[in-house]
């Protein structure tokens, strides 16, 4: 879905959405595909690209910022057309656009554990499902996407989390939000169609965001012998067109480091980081013990960043 489309359909002047949101074109699934096919196909791309067999990945986590519905999980609706043994246990991790973030780190603890030999982590998420047309600041921003990775416990010798760290001020909760969906807002207390749509008031998170944010990412760095710095990749959320601008300014990292894929996929809620991540691997960016920070907000207000090494 180009600007130049969209321009046409809402007949705004040649080069406004463009200008507005900074994306060249960004991807939407049409009416008859499903997140959980999206999700799934994701997660058969890793498997291949792993060279194992579907049936030695005995964890299936589903990351999304929102669920394909509202029971059962999504997890349950990805298991099977992923490919994997019926009977592996699949469950949901949502913390917004962190969702993939948080499900990494929850995966990490259960293999350090013993519980699981291999997870399947996939995160994915129909933005085009929620966008308000009426509401120019928001309707522009938002693409598709699914992205999946398939960890396992390391040897000591390779691949490693470093710092992770979370934090979520509600001082923002309404800043992003889809009303209804839940038992908040629902048809049995009066919602509309409206509150199935997701609004948000970009100037506050923005605000707030830039305020904590320097905070936040000393907080990450302090325990991990690490700075911002020496990080040989930084992976963000692809948020907003200012919110790359802004990052890049607060790191004070050359372009080269930062992986900027907003302008060819917008804003794709938890797959934001899992694909740039993915572009990061598959174009040579990310190298093997070179360290890595994938770093973001999301609804809540949530700021979350992960240091991490191949």
């Amino acid at each position: 879905m180009t600007s130049a489309e969209l321009d046409l359909r809402f007949g705004y002047s040649a080069g406004f959405v463009q200008k507005k949101s900074g994306i060249e074109h960004r991807y939407h699934a049409n009416l008859h595909e499903s997140q959980s096919e999206l999700a799934a196909a994701a997660v058969r791309d890793a498997v291949a690209r792993a060279d194992i067999a579907p049936s030695s990945v005995d964890l299936l986590i589903s990351a999304a910022g929102v669920a394909e519905q509202a029971l059962p999980s999504t997890a349950a609706r990805v298991l099977a057309p992923a490919g994997l043994t019926c009977g592996t246990p699949a469950f949901d991790v949502n913390a917004s656009c962190l969702s993939f973030l948080a499900a990494l780190q929850i995966a990490g603890s259960l293999l350090a554990t013993g519980t699981y030999r291999r997870i399947a982590i996939v995160a994915s998420d129909l933005a085009s499902r929620g966008i308000d047309w009426d509401d120019v600041e928001s309707s522009l921003i938002f693409g598709d996407g699914a992205a999946a990775v398939i960890v396992e416990r390391g040897d000591n010798t390779n691949g490693a989390i470093h710092a992770y760290r979370m934090e979520t001020y509600p001082a923002g909760k309404s800043f992003c939000e889809i009303t209804a969906g839940g038992t908040r807002r629902n048809p049995r207390t009066g919602a509309v169609a409206s509150d199935y749509l997701f609004h948000m008031d970009g100037k506050q998170v923005f605000k707030l965001a830039s305020q904590l944010m320097g905070g936040f990412l000393d907080r990450l760095f302090e325990s991990t012998g690490y700075t911002v710095t020496e990080m040989e990749i930084v992976i963000p959320h692809q948020a907003s067109h200012l919110g790359m601008q802004h990052l890049r300014k607060r790191l004070a990292i050359p372009d080269h480091v930062l992986v900027d894929i907003y302008g060819q996929h917008g804003n794709q809620v938890a797959a934001s980081i899992p694909t740039a991540l993915h572009e990061a691997i598959v174009g040579g960016r990310l190298k093997k013990d070179s360290p890595a920070l994938l770093v973001g907000t999301a609804a809540g207000l949530t700021l979350g960043g992960m240091v991490l090494t191949l």
